[in-house]
């Protein structure tokens, strides 16, 4: 198997050949992802912009990042593109991502349970991101901790308002 086949090569590939393109239409890039589901692979790519991505966003994005794609062949296999928002409870992957939540709710799992608490979610205001660890203060307690990234199976924005509560 080649090295442009691995899904962690690809997606840089790709990143790097989509970056100039959501430069050129004002929108951030938060995320490249070639992931396997069932029998189909996706290349899925996250775009996000202050004021949210809206269908013309991703379109101005995905039509000329399938050209490019198609041009350069990065991915010797079928693949379906994506380009989408990463949404209200986004995964927080890349040092970029910590630093723009900077004071933004978050909410880690973590891969094995706290040595002190048993617990394995934890729930709180992200202070800083340095050096792959993460500082934040606990919503339940107040407290201070701080986390490897290494130590986490996911970090992401918490999300905790029902979008669709019903208003009676």
């Amino acid at each position: 198997m080649s090295s442009k086949t691995t899904g962690g090569n690809a997606a840089e590939k790709v990143r790097q050949m989509a970056q100039p393109l959501c430069d050129a239409q004002g929108v951030f890039l938060w995320d490249v992802r070639f992931e396997k589901e069932g029998a189909s692979w996706y290349l899925r790519v996250f775009i996000d912009k202050d004021e949210g991505v809206d269908i013309d966003d991703c379109e101005a994005v995905s039509r000329p990042l399938s050209t490019l794609l198609d041009e350069s062949d990065p991915i010797p296999q079928s693949y379906v593109l994506e380009v989408g928002s990463p949404g209200l409870a986004r995964e927080l992957r890349r040092p970029e991502h910590f630093q723009c939540c900077i004071g933004d709710e978050i909410k880690v799992r973590l891969i094995r349970p706290d040595e002190k608490s048993g617990e394995k979610e934890l729930i709180g205001t992200l202070s800083s991101f340095e050096k792959n660890i993460i500082y934040m203060k606990r919503t339940d307690n107040g407290s201070d901790i701080e986390l490897p990234l290494s130590s986490c199976a996911y970090v992401r924005l918490h999300d905790d308002e029902d979008l669709f509560a019903d208003t009676e």
